[in-house]
């Protein structure tokens, strides 16, 4: 057996109505002035009032913060590092989808002072100390209440990730609750994002180990079995927690196991035409999974024992089944299936893949060498 590391979140409450528990979470890591940071539509929705509820009663004092966008930028995230500092407050929660997630990440990193944000973005070079982190997702489909890793745009077309194990959160919320009633689009394409950190950890070059790969099959089992009821019934409670279950797992695999071609093609995607994450990975994972297919066909044949049971044949046969399967699940669910759908043309293609090449952090997990004429293809193939 080859030597590994395995590091996650250590400890994790799944259970509807678990955001009210939020407070006593909070108390138990000795805080008294939680910084939530939200969005202004998670807000409008009522889905703080648990937590807020919960801290309250817990005698803990709460600044709110709903300023989050989709793909946060730099300057955001540094907004929200002063208001906490101005607030004084001595922990950071997030309820909230993968942006809110990935602020608060660097929010509690980053509000002792001891680095600047523009000093960290790579692998390793962010350390503590921090403050206490609660993550509760809204969405299933980032995983970031269980990874190391935060994402911030830092351009008109390039994503840049702080990855260390720093940020790793104390404490992840999966509350179905929270979830019920999200729009089929939205649940559709978080869904397909976190299917595609459970195959892509699965298939990573570097890091891949006996303990991500027992998660991401479990993560796997558990998405492709519910996400079409979970965008066809919105109020399915029992969907909605296997959904938000199999999304942390997959966070728990990919952030052992890094995700690689997809996520890499999709960022410049979202960056330059602010598609959201799990859409921009939904556009492109049909064409990099064929083009990953020579190298990675003896996995892609294993996965399609939990996607595709029924396939059987050879080992490509069943590797092919895996790929047809995973190609048309975005049009079943109601998502563009296309790159033109969302504004892209062909001449958008050379500086996307130029964009892609700079994301070396993943593209070194991916099973096949990916260039710029491949990067090329690949986004044309998905026009």
């Amino acid at each position: 057996m080859i030597p590994f590391a395995f590091q996650t979140t250590r400890h994790v409450v799944v259970e509807p109505g678990a955001s009210g528990r939020i407070g006593t979470l909070v108390a138990e890591l000795g805080a008294r002035h939680v910084f939530l940071v939200t969005d202004r539509g998670i807000e409008a929705a009522g889905l703080l009032e648990p937590a807020l509820n919960g801290l309250r009663a817990a005698g803990i004092a709460v600044t709110l913060h709903t300023d989050v966008v989709a793909d946060p930028p730099e300057a955001l995230v540094l907004k929200a590092v002063e208001a906490a500092r101005a607030a004084g407050a001595d922990a950071v929660v997030s309820v909230g989808g993968g942006s809110s997630m990935d602020v608060a990440k660097l929010v509690a990193l980053l509000v002792p002072g001891r680095q600047q944000l523009a000093d960290i973005y790579g692998v390793g070079l962010a350390r503590g100390p921090r403050l206490p982190l609660v993550l509760a997702p809204t969405t299933a489909g980032t995983g970031s209440e269980v990874t190391p890793i935060s994402i911030v745009t830092t351009g008109a077309g390039e994503k840049k990730g702080v990855v260390a194990p720093v940020l790793i959160p104390d404490v992840a919320v999966l509350d179905a609750d929270l979830t019920l009633g999200l729009p089929a689009p939205v649940t559709a394409a978080t869904g397909v994002d976190a299917m595609v950190h459970a195959i892509e950890a699965f298939t990573s070059k570097r890091l891949k180990n006996p303990v991500s790969d027992c998660l991401a099959r479990e993560a796997l089992r558990l998405l492709a079995g519910n996400i079409a009821e979970a965008c066809r019934n919105g109020s399915n409670r029992d969907a909605r927690q296997a959904m938000l279950l199999g999304s942390m797992l997959a966070g728990m695999a990919f952030a052992n196991a890094p995700v690689a071609a997809v996520h890499a093609l999709a960022y410049p995607v979202g960056a330059r035409f602010h598609v959201p994450h799990g859409l921009s990975n939904a556009l492109v994972l049909p064409a990099v999974l064929r083009f990953n297919m020579t190298a990675a066909e003896a996995l892609y044949a294993e996965l399609a024992g939990i996607v595709v049971p029924e396939a059987g044949g050879s080992e490509a046969a069943r590797a092919a089944a895996l790929v047809d399967r995973l190609g048309r699940l975005g049009g079943e669910l109601g998502l563009p299936v296309r790159l033109a759908e969302v504004g892209i043309t062909a001449a958008d293609v050379p500086a996307l893949a130029e964009d892609a090449m700079k994301q070396t952090r993943l593209l070194i997990n991916n099973p096949r060498e990916v260039t710029l004429a491949d990067a090329t293809r690949i986004y044309g193939e998905s026009l």
